[in-house]
């Protein structure tokens, strides 16, 4: 089991299983990260439950919702009307080290400047492969 939560504290949550870890180079992930790259643990919506506190949500495209804390505004998890997945942020794991990215995705948004020292798969764009049919 994974847990984790906000920074103040308010909203905890927990995650059963991990299907896909990933590091986002979107413009929308970098924007509400703050970050130049966002990196998130995907885990189905039935292995994803809130156990403190209710996370505040704001729609931040046609399909897709990030849910924060409404305290202390660490973005906790976004959700996609399109699968039955969570994109949970690793910043926010109570271990963050027990989980690794696997592949980098919208790498046709990267910033120029922003240098990928790793041999993991990429894909310009946000359709990831299956991770088992991956070769790294």
């Amino acid at each position: 089991m994974i847990r984790g939560g906000c920074y103040c504290g308010r909203n905890r949550y927990e995650v059963d299983s991990v299907f896909d870890v990933a590091y986002c180079h979107c413009t929308i992930c970098r924007r509400i990260s703050g970050a130049p790259v966002y990196a998130g643990v995907v885990t189905p919506k039935t292995d994803f439950r809130v156990v403190a506190g209710q996370p505040a949500s704001f729609a931040s495209s046609d399909h897709g919702t990030r849910w924060f804390c409404s305290t202390c505004g660490t973005q906790l998890y976004r959700t996609d009307a399109r699968n039955d997945y969570v994109d949970v942020a690793i910043g926010t794991l109570d271990e963050p080290e027990a989980v690794a990215p696997k592949i980098h995705q919208w790498t046709g948004s990267k910033l120029a400047w922003f240098e990928i020292a790793d041999d993991l798969p990429r894909v310009t764009d946000g359709t990831l492969p299956h991770p088992a049919k991956r070769n790294s």
